[in-house]
């Protein structure tokens, strides 16, 4: 499989996207380093070229105010049934309505699964398209995030406007 490789300029700094060759993104994150894209992936693509993703206009229309502009981006992730489970799931959460780790297992049907929840965001290869920055520890604060705590403050505050 080739991959395209596309990096645009955000207020929170370069966002890469990776994308296959029916554009649905694999990984993307907010650095201009492939490798450290590439590493958001369980299995790497047979080649990577520089290309224009067609997701980049959501994230242009997201960050000029439709924070929903995301929503419609398709994605596509390897993982086990309740990974992938965990990943449809994010996506139903609402912009400027962010849940706990508690509150997500629940969502998934499984309420005693706090940690099973923890794992399927910090697995989560397409970031800002699957938002598992809208996940926070049981206490309200934010976490960990693979793109920085910075980063995701800034994205819980740009959806809670």
């Amino acid at each position: 499989m080739t991959a395209l490789l596309h990096t645009l300029a955000t207020p929170d700094g370069p966002f890469t996207i990776l994308a296959d060759e029916r554009q649905r993104v694999l990984a993307s994150g907010w650095t201009d380093d492939p490798s450290a894209i590439l590493a958001r992936l369980r299995l790497a693509p047979g080649e990577v070229r520089e290309g224009r993703a067609d997701a980049a206009a959501a994230v242009a229309a997201y960050y000029d105010g439709d924070v929903r502009a995301i929503d419609d981006v398709v994605v596509a992730q390897s993982g086990t049934a309740l990974q992938r489970e965990g990943w449809a799931a994010l996506r139903r959460i609402a912009p400027g309505e962010p849940l706990t780790y508690t509150g997500f297992a629940a969502l998934l049907g499984r309420p005693t699964a706090v940690r099973a929840a923890a794992s399927i965001c910090a697995r989560n290869a397409p970031a800002l398209f699957v938002p598992c920055h809208r996940v926070l520890r049981g206490d309200g604060t934010l976490g960990g995030f693979a793109w920085g705590v910075e980063v995701k403050r800034r994205l819980l505050a740009r959806e809670s406007a």
